[in-house]
């Protein structure tokens, strides 16, 4: 009944028509009034020769007429001077006409063949094109404004800079401003740049150029527009633009982890953030034409992907000194933690470039790790043993390396994960990371036996490196250093010290004790009183050397200090005891024995407790 009732509409839509009109222009004008009161009485539908299926004159004249008809209401949308999207009622009656353009081209394109066909159909083509251009026009308008009447709610740039950030707002004319970000308080969020309405309106638009076969020309313009707010976005968190490798190699070391601390954040931000919000962006403008969408996302965020990338990569293939390890660290985990971001955001066939980059940016930032650890073995290599450190004391380069590893194992499992992605193979026992580290520490204890030998006086060679030692059991034992090289490292070394304690004892007082010891069977009662006056007098000499020697030489750790002069006491006071008291009984000698006992027990006790305080310079 409805399509009856139709019919009947449109016949007498068409009887009107021609009883009105005298001539056929006077009718195309009436069926254009008609048109606009409702979509069914355009000049195609009313015309009752407007099958493309007729042959001959008929069907050229209804195509000819139908072009007219539609020509006509085009060119009234494309001459206005008005933003044809600000009336929503212009609007669909546009893409209406758009649709009705697109239709009658495909109906009449088996025809195209045969000239007066082909020929109309040209002029389709170029009114088509023609009304591509504004649509162009009117989503480029679109794209650029809409965010104007809708903007986003969060800020990216750091706090110091939002007084400046916002006076430079007030200047930005409605032709120029680009609404940008709002400070970041959660990475959990995505930004709806453009209202729903606006969204469905560029849809809408993006359909019929890409029906249209204007997808690039659509593409173009929709990257172009979000390419600019991105940019402007991430040049918000204080990331320079347009910063190239070598710029980032000739910055100084300070300024440099300034910039590293700004990537990491602009990093996070728009792996989290911004590109997760330009996808759905485009996903939703781009609905239906899933090809277009990853298009248009790949041109939007490659500038700024890449401007990300290139600093990653600078850092990477920069310096290898050591002091930059942990910053690289840093830069590492920034780019270990966004992969799965890099792999859902940039998983299209478009982005495979950006991915694949970002993966072999992350692995060479691993290379870069490794190669600080081999310059850092260089490092100590090539430490000179010329000065000697005044008093035995602790080296630089010990004190260097060990709290450069504490601080370093920090990040152990960042550490472990670099290390297992080399080609190196792990012991049964241990990993990678604790095969190197066991290695940095043989470098280091291997430079310091070296330097050991620059001491004239073997005592003190073993008092330096009883002191270097120590201090590297110590800072191995109290962290994340001890885990790795385990429990019996710790011991070995700890035998090592305690061996070196033993050799300087050897070396200095031994011989001393030696004097106090006494053969009575060798000579009677006169000449072991002179032998005896005698080694006392060497003794007193000896001791005197020593301690003047030994007070300025320094053990940095009390307990070790404690320790030596303990076991310097067990070895010394009994047998001096035990001698002067044997030298005080004999007879008419003993009767003068304070003539040549210079120390009593507690004397020799009292000095030897002033052993190893050390010089200011040795304590330092």
């Amino acid at each position: 009944m409805a399509e009856n009732g139709e019919e009947k509409l449109l016949a007498v839509a068409r009887h009107i028509a021609k009883t009105l009109g005298h001539n056929e222009s006077m009718a195309d004008d009436i069926l254009q009034i008609f048109s606009t009161f409702d979509g069914r009485f355009s000049r195609e539908k009313l015309s009752e020769d407007h099958q493309p299926g007729d042959d001959g004159s008929s069907g050229v004249a209804s195509l000819e007429r139908a072009l007219n008809s539609l020509d006509s209401q085009i060119s009234r949308f494309i001459a206005s001077d008005q933003p044809i999207w600000s009336d929503p009622a212009d609007s669909a009656a546009f893409l209406d006409s758009i649709d009705e353009l697109v239709n009658l081209t495909r109906d009449w394109s088996h025809a195209s063949s045969e000239k007066p066909i082909g020929t109309l159909l040209s002029r389709a083509d170029d009114m088509m094109q023609q009304a591509m251009f504004r649509v162009e026009e009117e989503f480029r308008s679109l794209m650029d404004h809409g965010a104007e009447s809708f903007p986003v709610n969060h800020r990216f740039d750091s706090e110091e800079e939002e007084d400046e950030e916002e006076e430079e707002e007030v200047d930005y004319d409605d032709t120029t401003q680009i609404p940008v970000a709002q400070p970041l308080t959660d990475y959990d969020l995505i930004i709806d740049a453009l209202s729903s309405a606006t969204i469905n309106d560029l849809h809408e638009m993006a359909k019929r150029m890409l029906a249209a076969g204007f997808g690039k020309a659509c593409s173009h313009v929709y990257s172009a527009s979000r390419r600019e707010f991105l940019e402007e976005s991430v040049s918000r968190l204080g990331l320079q633009k347009q910063l190239s490798i070598e710029d980032v190699h000739k910055m100084q070391w300070q300024e440099l982890e300034d910039e590293i601390d700004r990537w990491i954040k602009a990093a996070n931000v728009a792996l989290r953030i911004l590109f997760p919000s330009e996808r759905r962006l485009c996903d939703r403008v781009f609905f239906g034409f899933s090809s277009a969408a990853d298009l248009s996302f790949m041109e939007v965020c490659r500038g700024s992907t890449i401007q990300l990338l290139n600093f990653a990569d600078a850092v990477a293939i920069g310096s290898r000194s050591p002091e930059r390890l942990f910053k690289v660290l840093d830069v590492f985990e920034t780019m270990r933690d966004l992969m799965p971001e890099f792999e859902s955001v940039f998983s299209d066939q478009f982005c495979l470039v950006l991915r694949n980059e970002a993966v072999t940016i992350w692995k060479r930032l691993g290379e870069a790790v490794r190669g600080i650890f081999m310059e850092l073995e260089n490092l100590i290599r090539r430490d000179p043993a010329k000065a000697a450190v005044p008093g035995g004391g602790l080296h630089p380069i010990t004190r260097y390396v060990m709290n450069y590893l504490r601080a370093a194992c920090r990040s152990r499992q960042t550490l472990e994960q670099v290390f297992e992605e080399s080609n190196g193979v792990p012991s049964k026992d241990s990993t990678l990371l604790t095969v190197q580290m066991s290695w940095i520490m043989e470098l280091l204890e291997s430079n310091l036996e070296v330097k050991s030998k620059v001491y004239k006086d073997p005592a003190l060679s073993y008092v330096f490196l009883m002191n270097n030692g120590r201090y590297i059991v110590q800072k191995v034992r109290d962290g994340e250093l001890g885990v790795l090289l385990g429990e019996d490292w710790i011991r070995k070394h700890n035998a090592k010290v305690k061996q070196y304690h033993v050799s300087y004892q050897r070396s200095s007082w031994n011989k001393m004790v030696g004097l106090l010891k006494v053969d009575s069977a060798a000579a009677g009662m006169n000449g072991l009183g002179k032998a005896m006056k005698e080694k006392l007098k060497e003794f007193n000499t000896q001791f005197e050397e020593v301690c003047k020697a030994h007070s300025t030489w320094v053990v940095f750790d009390e307990q070790m200090r404690e320790e030596l002069r303990i076991s310097l006491a067990k070895l010394l006071l009994p047998p001096y005891g035990n001698f002067i008291g044997r030298f005080q009984n004999l007879g008419d000698i003993g009767k003068n024995a304070d003539r040549y006992i210079k120390y009593g027990v507690e004397d020799i006790e009292a000095r030897v407790n002033e052993l190893f305080k050390g010089t200011t310079t040795a304590r330092k």
